[in-house]
């Protein structure tokens, strides 16, 4: 079996396949246990060819450039120059490489930022935080859309989001609740942001939108979408739509 390295020291790759102790697998059908804490185990013997972070690494750039439809094990092998089978040893199947790949980005989000004691303002930078990150990787909301456990670099943005709620005075259970539902929010927001922009790509998408919800407000059956799109416009970039959705939800939370 290959084997990987960290900070100079061999270790061997131990496959992330199994079931846990209850003979039940994570949501992924990945075993948590094994992927973040069992994972690595110290031998002797030559130095590797490869390591679990630059395959990842790899499989992160495929998705970046062409999509997670474009992330196979073979396409990754392809990228590092490995055999395919060789790539087992590292990650055993595509939901083990997925779970590396949305932790893997995750460690772009700065975590060390001490809270300002203004929550809405800290909480407000974390939701902003997310979205620049899942704009910046595309695939990302669909890989967070099936349940995922939580990996060193998620867990180090999650001390931060929950010490920014701190000052709410919401006990630690009642954060962690408010720092899923936001995440569930930004996962919502930028998966139809993006789909809006590829949308809005289509030649004269706009336009005729544009003609005919002015024919659905002047056909008399739908009196409160007239009066709405009658009503005195809004900024409507993405960052000030967002914003102005975020201001909501964190006022929302506020009241709780």
């Amino acid at each position: 079996m290959d084997d990987t390295r960290e900070g100079g020291v061999a270790y061997e790759e131990r496959s992330t396949k199994s079931v846990s102790r209850d003979g039940e697998t994570g949501a992924t059908g990945v075993d948590p246990e094994q992927l973040w804490l069992g994972h690595l185990q110290p031998r002797r013997g030559r130095r590797p060819a490869y390591s679990r972070e630059a395959i990842t690494a790899a499989a992160v750039e495929l998705a970046d450039a062409e999509g997670l439809e474009a992330v196979t094990m073979r396409r990754v092998a392809a990228r590092v120059g490995a055999g395919v089978m060789s790539l087992y040893s590292y990650a055993p199947d595509k939901e083990t490489l997925l779970e590396l790949m949305v932790d893997h980005v995750s460690g772009e989000l700065p975590t060390t930022v001490a809270p300002t004691g203004d929550w809405r303002a800290d909480i407000k930078a974390v939701a902003h935080l997310q979205r620049a990150l899942m704009l910046r990787h595309p695939w990302l909301p669909a890989a967070l859309s099936t349940r995922r456990t939580p990996g060193p670099h998620t867990l180090a943005f999650m001390e931060r989001a929950l010490a920014a709620l701190r000052p709410t005075g919401l006990d630690g259970a009642a954060r962690l609740e408010v720092f899923a539902q936001l995440t569930a929010f930004v996962v919502g927001h930028v998966t139809h942001e993006i789909a809006q922009a590829s949308a809005s790509q289509a030649p004269g998408r706009a336009a005729a939108e544009a003609r005919y919800l002015a024919a659905v407000a002047a056909d008399g059956h739908h009196p409160e979408l007239a009066a709405a799109l009658s009503a005195p416009g809004r900024p409507l970039t993405p960052e000030a739509t967002f914003t102005r959705f975020l201001n909501r939800l964190i006022d929302g939370l506020g009241s709780d």
